[in-house]
């Protein structure tokens, strides 16, 4: 398993966030603590604001913040919502599945099983979790 560009962005982009809870970051900010590109972030924050994760202000005192307290905003839930877009394996994808061996295939069922457990363990952690007493992370993500 492996994890995309997107879900690592949207996490660093919450932890930014988490981090300066009271002020408006601005993208070129997270893009440069994150060492990603505005571009690709931009796409990422459009995603984010979409599920309610970010909130975001236009024009020139504009930028972004956490649409919701961090403690209420799970790992878990950020993945579901980035990770769940491509299935895990071909026999996830309904329609799409054409492997030979779904009918009689048992590692289906391991690999669900697996999925699940590895998202309750995502569910037990908040973004506030992952900031909270990481004085490494904050002096990472800080803005001055």
């Amino acid at each position: 398993m492996r994890l995309t560009t997107r879900t690592s962005l949207a996490m660093r982009t919450l932890m930014f966030c988490a981090v300066n809870p009271d002020r408006t970051v601005r993208k070129h900010e997270v893009a440069e603590a994150c060492n990603a590109s505005e571009n690709h972030l931009a796409q990422v924050i459009h995603l984010l604001a979409q599920k309610k994760f970010l909130r975001t202000v236009r024009g020139r005192s504009g930028g972004l913040m956490l649409g919701r307290p961090a403690e209420k905003i799970t790992v878990g839930e950020v993945f579901r919502d980035f990770e769940a877009v491509l299935p895990f394996a071909e026999c996830f994808s309904g329609r799409e599945n054409t492997c030979p061996l779904a009918s009689a295939c048992r590692l289906q069922c391991l690999l669900s099983d697996a999925l699940k457990a590895f998202y309750a363990e995502l569910d037990r952690v908040s973004v506030a979790d992952l900031v909270a007493g990481n004085t490494e992370l904050k002096a990472l993500l800080s803005v001055a």
